[in-house]
């Protein structure tokens, strides 16, 4: 017999079960808990879960709205162009952004940072939008 906590003998066979028992249950329980298992209440079924919505797609002419306009904002904020592969803009992305800089630079001296960060808006989305010489909007260099 060996003796358990608090002096109280207990027979070996009685201690060999616990030690067996101890592990297995604890495997039970964690494979019932990943498994979605146990109560029925708990997680989802794999097999039948339903998968999250895919992202919308954006349009060509709401990328070039979303680039142009914000590198627009750094190079009025920064004063200086990068190169246009770097900003990853295209040859007619990166005119875009030149064309509303250049119209931006004074709006911000005489009339204030929203007053130009509007003419960027504005400027940006009207020239993203309009269709470009040589290409279309399925080909072409200005993608």
């Amino acid at each position: 017999m060996e003796r358990g906590g608090g002096g109280v003998p207990r027979p070996a066979a009685a201690v060999g079960g616990i030690r067996r028992a101890v592990p297995l249950a604890l495997l039970t329980a964690v494979l019932t808990t990943a498994c979605g298992g146990g109560s029925g209440t708990g997680g989802a079924h794999p097999a039948t879960a339903v998968p999250p919505p895919s992202p919308t797609p954006v349009s060509d002419a709401e990328l070039c709205v979303r680039v142009v306009a914000h590198w627009s904002r750094e190079v009025l904020d920064g004063g200086t162009y990068g190169d246009y592969q770097s900003m990853g803009l295209s040859n007619r992305q990166y005119d875009i952004l030149r064309e509303v800089v250049a119209a931006a630079r004074p709006v911000l001296r005489t009339q204030g940072a929203l007053a130009a960060e509007e003419l960027i808006d504005r400027r940006t989305r009207a020239r993203c939008a309009g269709r470009p010489p040589g290409g279309d909007a399925d080909r072409g260099p200005w993608r």
